[in-house]
């Protein structure tokens, strides 16, 4: 069966040529992403043109999301060889942006000495190293070095989000949000989001006018915040490794249960992101437990499962993406859709304080049920906006969702969306004149077959709020 889980991917050193990411495409890569918390925009504008160039070559719709830095904070160098900082050590924090050393860290955070209190632990680089905070000073903060080892460059240094006094998205964001926007990206991840707040603050038009938003859960704040955020987003991220900094380890697996949950009941994109296939940096391939981490997001729900230094830093990305895509596969050969519906149906089903969302639901599940009854094979949606493809794809239906667009800029958004092959629709019409095109262009192309029964799913014009058209169609 095709896989129905989609893989973000991340560009970086290790797979920004054209031969690695032509290679990527080949080997299921549906979304790339570019992070921009390394290197210049321009170098990262360079990527994104590369990346349209190629797919545009291999005939393929590839996403590209862009996931802002956000309010990074960072420790001074400590040099390309290291510093060892032992076990139990103590160490002086003072503000600063030069040298660290095995006696003082100087980190670039003006609020340091004002937001940090004795008892906060603040994590550094991918949190395996921590430094309790025991002591206050007029000008320095004194801490106890836990999970002792070597610290090299410049890593990150997580701040509570409760303490953090620097505002999301930053000016640095916006810069770069500007420059993205302007060239048609489709896809914008804010980083360390709090509140709806936040995400309101980006300005950015409302998608696919503007690109999709996807707000990266990865704060306490967030978690408490969650209905909130989700419906003022596009799409979810749940960023396990700055939410796991926040919560117990204990707690983090149910946390991305919840979060998935809510974001598909909803009928907004989730992705399950962090340390996914970690060990495949170095190695050829993954661990046991890797694997299971990956099925078991599949399992969950996800959207999309995400690929970070895996594939920006490690020896080879390509395997990395090809090994993350037969993982996938197979976990959503097993994927108890009936029962994922049935539940879903529950979730949604209660919510009637929208009409044209209860519209929408009452047509996707019927169209659901029709697919599942009729044993239908495709699903073909036609959508402006990508809303009704999103919606149908919450019930994660045993059938292909074909998701037709006049709109190239939602064609690329719906890269993201579980199960769904984006087609592009080549001109506007009539409901009728459009599923005509549609199903000519999914036969042509061999998604169908003449004679093939297919349900079809649309608004009644490209201009609905709700999906309230249904039909069944034989392919001519």
């Amino acid at each position: 069966m095709q896989r129905r889980t989609k893989i973000v991917a991340t560009i970086g050193p290790a797979s920004d040529d054209e031969a690695t990411l032509r290679a990527m495409v080949a080997a299921g890569m549906d979304v790339a992403r570019l992070g921009l918390a390394h290197g210049t925009i321009d170098e990262a504008l360079a990527r994104y043109h590369r990346i349209r160039k190629i797919a545009h070559e291999e005939g393929k719709h590839i996403g590209i999301l862009v996931d802002l830095p956000g309010p990074k904070v960072r420790a001074g160098n400590f040099g390309e060889d290291g510093v060892e900082l032992p076990d139990g050590a103590v160490v002086r924090l003072a503000v600063g942006t030069e040298r660290s050393s095995a006696d003082v860290i100087e980190i670039d955070y003006e609020g340091l000495l004002d937001d940090i209190q004795v008892g906060d632990r603040l994590a550094v680089g991918d949190g395996k190293l921590f430094l309790d905070v025991t002591e206050k000073h007029l000008d320095k903060l004194v801490a106890s070095v836990g999970a002792g080892g070597v610290v090299r460059g410049r890593p990150g240094i997580h701040i509570p989000s409760d303490r953090l006094s620097m505002a999301t998205p930053t000016p640095e964001d916006f810069r770069a949000l500007d420059a993205f926007v302007d060239v048609g990206v489709d896809m914008v991840a804010l980083s360390f989001v709090r509140s709806a707040h936040d995400v309101r603050r980006v300005g950015t038009e409302p998608y696919p006018r503007g690109p999709l938003l996807v707000a990266k859960i990865e704060t306490r704040a967030a978690v408490d915040n969650l209905s909130g955020i989700i419906e003022a987003s596009g799409a979810i991220m749940v960023a396990r490794g700055d939410l796991g900094n926040e919560c117990t380890i204990e707690e983090l697996p149910h946390l991305q249960k919840k979060i998935i949950r809510e974001c598909i009941a909803l009928g907004k994109p989730v992705i399950t992101a962090t340390q996914m296939l970690e060990s495949m940096v170095a190695a050829p391939s993954p661990t046991r437990a890797e694997a299971s981490d990956v099925a078991n997001a599949v399992w969950d729900g996800s959207s999309a499962v995400m690929l970070s230094a895996e594939t920006a830093v490690g020896v080879d990305p390509v395997n990395v993406v090809r090994t993350m895509a037969r993982i996938a596969r197979r976990a959503d050969e097993e994927f108890d859709d009936a029962l994922w519906a049935a539940n879903i149906a529950k979730l949604r089903m209660t919510r009637s304080d929208v009409r044209e969302h209860s519209i929408t639901d009452a047509m996707t599940m019927a169209a659901w049920r029709a697919a599942s009854e009729l044993a239908l094979q495709n699903i073909v949606c036609i959508s402006g906006s990508g809303f009704t493809v999103r919606s149908i794809a919450r019930f994660r239906p045993a059938a292909r969702i074909l998701g037709f667009s006049h709109n190239p800029r939602t064609i690329g958004q719906l890269t993201m969306s579980w199960g769904t092959t984006p087609i592009l629709l080549d001109k506007e019409g009539s409901n009728e004149e459009m599923v005509a095109r549609a199903l000519q262009i999914a036969r042509d192309a061999g998604y169908v077959r003449p004679g093939e029964l297919v349900a079809v799913l649309a608004g009644v014009s490209t201009s609905a709020r709700s999906t309230n058209v249904l039909r069944l169609e034989h392919v001519p």
